[in-house]
C-alpha cells in the first residue's frame, strides 16, 4: 500500500496474469506459447508496446483499492468512461446511501495551496503566498466542520443518509472505490495523469499505481509508457 496526501492510498487488491501471458496472448494466432519469459519474449512484447498493439495486454489485470477526494475520484472516473477501454474496467465505490461511515476530508497543508496559471484556463501555477494560504487552510477547515455539524444533526433526527450526505463539502470528502482494469486501460490512465500538466493530486496517485503494478508487469508496463 502506498499512502497518498493526508489520508488517502492505494492498495494492490491482486495482479492477472504476467509479462509471460501477454506474450503467449500474442502467439496465440501462430498457436505457439513460451513455457519460460525470455528475451525473445521481452523483445515480443517491446515490440507490440511501441507499435500500440492493444488486444494482448487486455489479457492481463489488476485490482487496487483507492482512498481520495472526491474530486480525484471524479477526474479518475472521466478517464475510465472517456477511454476505449471502459469494457475492460470495473468500478464498484463505498455509497453512503447504504453506509454511514465517518466522513473524512482533504484538507490542503498551507504549503500546497496553489495560484491559478497565466493565460490557461485549468491548472495551477505558483504557491500561494503563506498568508492568503493558512487564511485558505481555516476557511475550509470551517466549511468542513460546519457541514459535518449539520450532517450528523440530519442523521441524529432520523434523515434518510442518501440526503443527509447533502451537507457534506463534497469536493473534498474523501471515498473508497475498488477499480479493476487490463493492463492496456492501466497503461491509457497513466499516460494522462503521469505528466507534469496534470494536477497535482491525481498526478500523485498515477504514481503509486505505476510504483504497484511495475514489478509484476515490468516490460509490459515500461513497454506501454514508452520507456523501452
Amino acid at each position: 500500500m502506498i499512502n497518498v496526501l493526508d489520508k488517502g492510498y492505494v492498495r494492490l487488491v491482486d495482479a492477472y496474469g504476467s509479462d509471460l501471458t501477454i506474450a503467449n496472448a500474442a502467439r496465440a494466432s501462430f498457436q505457439k506459447e513460451s513455457i519460460e519469459f525470455d528475451e525473445k519474449d521481452a523483445k515480443l512484447v517491446k515490440f507490440l508496446g511501441a507499435r500500440k498493439e492493444g488486444s494482448p495486454f487486455r489479457h492481463v489485470f489488476a485490482s487496487f483499492e483507492i482512498k481520495a477526494p472526491l474530486f480525484v475520484a471524479r477526474q479518475w472516473w472521466k478517464y475510465v468512461v472517456g477511454s476505449d477501454h471502459t469494457m475492460d474496467t470495473a468500478w464498484n465505490e463505498a455509497s453512503r446511501r447504504y453506509i454511514t461511515m465517518e466522513p473524512e476530508f482533504y484538507i490542503p497543508a498551507s504549503d500546497q495551496w496553489r495560484s491559478a496559471p497565466e493565460n490557461k484556463k485549468q491548472g495551477s501555477g505558483d504557491p500561494i503566498e503563506i498568508g492568503k494560504a493558512f487564511l485558505l487552510t481555516d476557511m475550509l477547515s470551517d466549511d468542513v466542520e460546519r457541514g459535518l455539524k449539520h450532517y450528523n444533526h440530519a442523521m441524529d433526527i432520523g434523515v434518510a443518509p442518501e440526503q443527509a450526505r447533502l451537507f457534506l463539502s463534497a469536493y473534498s470528502m474523501y471515498t473508497v472505490w475498488r477499480w479493476t482494469a487490463s493492463l492496456q486501460a492501466i497503461g491509457h490512465f497513466l499516460s494522462e495523469r503521469l505528466p507534469h500538466d496534470a494536477q497535482k493530486e491525481i498526478q500523485d496517485y498515477a504514481h503509486a499505481v505505476h510504483d504497484l503494478v511495475l514489478p509484476h508487469f515490468p516490460v509490459a508496463l515500461s513497454a506501454l509508457m514508452g520507456d523501452s
